[in-house]
Protein backbone atom coordinates (compact mmCIF):
# COMPACT_ATOMS: atom_id res chain seq x y z
CA UNK A 1 0.00 0.00 0.00
CA UNK A 2 1.04 3.51 -1.02
CA UNK A 3 3.05 5.30 2.19
CA UNK A 4 0.32 8.21 1.45
CA UNK A 5 -2.39 5.59 2.39
CA UNK A 6 -0.82 3.24 4.64
CA UNK A 7 0.49 5.70 7.37
CA UNK A 8 -2.97 7.25 7.66
CA UNK A 9 -4.68 4.00 7.85
CA UNK A 10 -2.23 2.65 10.49
CA UNK A 11 -2.70 5.98 12.56
CA UNK A 12 -6.34 5.70 12.19
CA UNK A 13 -6.65 2.29 13.46
CA UNK A 14 -4.19 2.33 15.98
CA UNK A 15 -5.77 5.21 17.61
CA UNK A 16 -8.73 3.50 17.46
CA UNK A 17 -7.44 0.29 18.99
CA UNK A 18 -5.58 2.29 22.07
CA UNK A 19 -9.45 4.43 22.73
CA UNK A 20 -11.45 0.62 22.45
CA UNK A 21 -8.49 -0.72 25.05
CA UNK A 22 -8.77 2.03 27.29
CA UNK A 23 -12.85 2.24 27.47
CA UNK A 24 -12.69 -1.83 27.23
CA UNK A 25 -10.65 -1.38 31.14
CA UNK A 26 -13.26 0.86 32.30
CA UNK A 27 -14.24 0.41 36.04
CA UNK A 28 -13.61 -0.23 38.60
CA UNK A 29 -10.09 -0.25 37.28
CA UNK A 30 -10.06 3.27 35.03
CA UNK A 31 -12.83 5.16 37.32
CA UNK A 32 -12.50 7.87 34.79
CA UNK A 33 -13.64 5.52 32.14
CA UNK A 34 -17.29 5.59 33.08
CA UNK A 35 -20.19 5.46 30.34
CA UNK A 36 -23.20 7.36 32.16
CA UNK A 37 -22.53 9.33 35.27
CA UNK A 38 -25.49 10.33 37.89
CA UNK A 39 -25.00 13.68 39.92
CA UNK A 40 -26.83 13.47 43.27
CA UNK A 41 -25.77 15.54 45.01
CA UNK A 42 -28.74 18.36 44.07
CA UNK A 43 -32.05 18.37 45.74
CA UNK A 44 -32.45 14.34 46.36
CA UNK A 45 -29.53 12.55 47.53
CA UNK A 46 -29.78 8.64 46.97
CA UNK A 47 -28.91 5.57 48.70
CA UNK A 48 -27.04 2.91 47.15
CA UNK A 49 -25.58 0.71 50.30
CA UNK A 50 -27.24 1.11 53.47
CA UNK A 51 -28.07 4.26 54.68
CA UNK A 52 -24.74 6.17 53.19
CA UNK A 53 -25.96 9.21 51.00
CA UNK A 54 -24.00 9.19 47.71
CA UNK A 55 -23.15 12.54 45.80
CA UNK A 56 -21.98 10.36 42.46
CA UNK A 57 -22.75 7.13 40.74
CA UNK A 58 -21.04 6.10 37.86
CA UNK A 59 -22.02 3.37 34.87
CA UNK A 60 -19.09 1.45 34.09
CA UNK A 61 -18.72 -1.65 31.67
CA UNK A 62 -18.04 -4.40 34.70
CA UNK A 63 -19.19 -2.69 37.40
CA UNK A 64 -20.22 0.52 38.62
CA UNK A 65 -19.10 3.02 41.63
CA UNK A 66 -20.31 6.01 43.40
CA UNK A 67 -18.76 8.39 45.71
CA UNK A 68 -20.03 8.86 49.41
CA UNK A 69 -20.73 11.81 50.82
CA UNK A 70 -17.32 11.66 53.50
CA UNK A 71 -15.78 11.28 49.83
CA UNK A 72 -14.95 7.99 50.31
CA UNK A 73 -15.81 5.75 46.30
CA UNK A 74 -16.94 2.38 46.52
CA UNK A 75 -17.05 0.12 43.96
CA UNK A 76 -19.47 -3.35 43.33
CA UNK A 77 -18.21 -6.55 42.40
CA UNK A 78 -16.37 -6.75 39.13
CA UNK A 79 -18.86 -8.97 36.53
CA UNK A 80 -20.58 -9.08 33.19
CA UNK A 81 -24.10 -7.61 33.27
CA UNK A 82 -24.31 -6.08 36.78
CA UNK A 83 -27.62 -4.03 38.62
CA UNK A 84 -27.92 -1.57 40.81
CA UNK A 85 -30.55 -0.14 42.68
CA UNK A 86 -31.36 3.26 43.77
CA UNK A 87 -33.48 5.20 45.71
CA UNK A 88 -33.98 8.44 46.89
CA UNK A 89 -34.58 10.59 50.29
CA UNK A 90 -38.31 9.61 50.21
CA UNK A 91 -37.80 5.90 49.88
CA UNK A 92 -38.90 5.51 46.18
CA UNK A 93 -36.43 3.30 44.21
CA UNK A 94 -35.41 2.15 40.69
CA UNK A 95 -33.42 -0.89 39.65
CA UNK A 96 -31.01 -1.07 36.71
CA UNK A 97 -31.02 -4.26 35.75
CA UNK A 98 -27.86 -6.26 34.01
CA UNK A 99 -30.11 -6.50 30.62
CA UNK A 100 -29.24 -2.78 30.67
CA UNK A 101 -25.55 -3.48 31.00
CA UNK A 102 -24.86 -7.05 29.63
CA UNK A 103 -24.22 -5.99 26.28
CA UNK A 104 -21.42 -3.48 26.93
CA UNK A 105 -19.03 -6.29 26.88
CA UNK A 106 -19.13 -5.34 23.05
CA UNK A 107 -16.96 -2.72 23.71
CA UNK A 108 -14.23 -5.06 24.62
CA UNK A 109 -15.03 -7.49 21.27
CA UNK A 110 -14.62 -4.12 18.88
CA UNK A 111 -11.34 -3.48 20.89
CA UNK A 112 -9.86 -7.13 19.59
CA UNK A 113 -11.37 -7.09 16.22
CA UNK A 114 -10.03 -3.33 15.75
CA UNK A 115 -6.18 -4.80 16.92
CA UNK A 116 -6.82 -7.59 14.18
CA UNK A 117 -7.03 -4.78 11.65
CA UNK A 118 -4.23 -3.02 12.58
CA UNK A 119 -2.17 -6.53 12.35
CA UNK A 120 -3.82 -6.96 8.50
CA UNK A 121 -3.02 -3.13 7.46
CA UNK A 122 0.86 -3.57 9.04
CA UNK A 123 1.29 -6.06 5.64
CA UNK A 124 2.11 -4.53 1.98
CA UNK A 125 0.41 -7.55 0.04
CA UNK A 126 -2.91 -6.51 -1.69
CA UNK A 127 -5.27 -9.23 -0.63
CA UNK A 128 -3.98 -8.81 3.11
CA UNK A 129 -5.06 -4.85 2.79
CA UNK A 130 -8.86 -5.97 1.68
CA UNK A 131 -8.90 -7.86 4.57
CA UNK A 132 -7.57 -5.43 6.44
CA UNK A 133 -10.45 -3.24 5.13
CA UNK A 134 -12.92 -5.70 5.59
CA UNK A 135 -11.86 -6.07 9.28
CA UNK A 136 -11.94 -2.60 9.93
CA UNK A 137 -15.11 -2.08 8.64
CA UNK A 138 -16.22 -5.31 11.16
CA UNK A 139 -14.79 -3.24 13.73
CA UNK A 140 -16.44 -0.32 13.21
CA UNK A 141 -19.85 -2.40 12.73
CA UNK A 142 -19.08 -3.48 16.39
CA UNK A 143 -18.35 -0.26 17.44
CA UNK A 144 -21.58 0.68 16.43
CA UNK A 145 -23.62 -1.50 18.11
CA UNK A 146 -21.60 -0.74 21.06
CA UNK A 147 -22.37 3.19 20.72
CA UNK A 148 -26.20 1.96 20.59
CA UNK A 149 -26.04 -0.13 23.76
CA UNK A 150 -23.99 3.33 25.57
CA UNK A 151 -27.16 5.38 23.93
CA UNK A 152 -29.52 3.01 25.28
CA UNK A 153 -28.14 2.81 28.95
CA UNK A 154 -27.80 6.43 29.17
CA UNK A 155 -31.40 7.39 28.34
CA UNK A 156 -32.68 4.42 30.55
CA UNK A 157 -30.84 5.58 33.13
CA UNK A 158 -31.70 9.08 32.78
CA UNK A 159 -35.77 8.48 32.60
CA UNK A 160 -35.36 5.87 35.75
CA UNK A 161 -33.58 9.40 37.52
CA UNK A 162 -36.22 11.40 36.78
CA UNK A 163 -38.64 9.27 38.31
CA UNK A 164 -37.06 9.50 41.01
CA UNK A 165 -37.08 13.01 41.45
CA UNK A 166 -33.35 13.99 39.87
CA UNK A 167 -33.29 16.81 37.16
CA UNK A 168 -32.66 16.26 33.49
CA UNK A 169 -29.17 17.52 33.63
CA UNK A 170 -28.21 15.67 36.93
CA UNK A 171 -27.28 12.55 34.18
CA UNK A 172 -24.92 12.53 31.66
CA UNK A 173 -22.57 10.55 29.39
CA UNK A 174 -19.20 9.78 30.67
CA UNK A 175 -16.05 9.97 29.00
CA UNK A 176 -16.38 6.53 28.14
CA UNK A 177 -19.42 7.22 25.43
CA UNK A 178 -17.74 9.97 23.95
CA UNK A 179 -13.95 8.01 23.10
CA UNK A 180 -16.39 4.96 21.66
CA UNK A 181 -17.68 7.40 19.08
CA UNK A 182 -14.60 8.96 18.35
CA UNK A 183 -13.04 5.13 17.95
CA UNK A 184 -16.26 4.25 15.54
CA UNK A 185 -15.15 7.03 13.28
CA UNK A 186 -11.68 6.49 13.47
CA UNK A 187 -12.36 3.08 11.94
CA UNK A 188 -14.51 4.19 9.68
CA UNK A 189 -11.68 6.66 8.05
CA UNK A 190 -9.44 3.53 8.32
CA UNK A 191 -11.09 1.71 6.44
CA UNK A 192 -11.65 3.70 3.90
CA UNK A 193 -7.82 4.87 3.61
CA UNK A 194 -7.20 1.16 3.20
CA UNK A 195 -9.72 0.91 0.91
CA UNK A 196 -8.31 3.94 -1.30
CA UNK A 197 -4.48 2.57 -1.01
CA UNK A 198 -5.48 -0.98 -2.57
CA UNK A 199 -7.14 0.48 -5.40
CA UNK A 200 -3.95 2.87 -5.94
CA UNK A 201 -1.82 -0.01 -5.90
CA UNK A 202 -3.90 -1.96 -8.13
CA UNK A 203 -3.92 0.57 -10.63
CA UNK A 204 -0.51 0.71 -10.40
CA UNK A 205 0.15 -2.58 -11.15
CA UNK A 206 -2.26 -3.01 -13.55
CA UNK A 207 -0.57 -3.49 -17.25
CA UNK A 208 -2.47 -1.63 -20.05
CA UNK A 209 -4.25 -3.97 -22.68
CA UNK A 210 -2.08 -3.56 -26.11
CA UNK A 211 -4.75 -1.25 -28.40
CA UNK A 212 -5.06 -2.62 -32.07
CA UNK A 213 -7.18 -1.16 -34.62
CA UNK A 214 -9.62 -2.95 -37.22
CA UNK A 215 -6.91 -3.19 -39.89
CA UNK A 216 -4.05 -4.40 -37.92
CA UNK A 217 -5.96 -6.80 -35.71
CA UNK A 218 -6.49 -9.51 -37.57
CA UNK A 219 -4.30 -9.39 -40.90
CA UNK A 220 -1.40 -7.77 -39.00
CA UNK A 221 -0.18 -11.66 -38.26
CA UNK A 222 0.05 -12.33 -41.93
CA UNK A 223 2.55 -9.23 -42.70
CA UNK A 224 6.49 -9.60 -43.35
CA UNK A 225 8.69 -8.05 -41.08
Amino acid sequence: MARVFCVPALFFIFAAFVLLFIVSISLPYLTAMDITRVHTNTGSASALSGNDTTTELRFGIWAYCYDLANGNRVCSNTGHGYSVTVSNTQGNSVTIGSSWTRGLAVHPVAAGVSFIALLLALSQHITMTLFASLVSFIAALLTFIAFIIDIALYAYVKNQMENLGFSSGDTITGPGFWLTFTAMLLLLLGGCTVCFGRRRDRMANATPAASSSPKDGFFSRFKRN
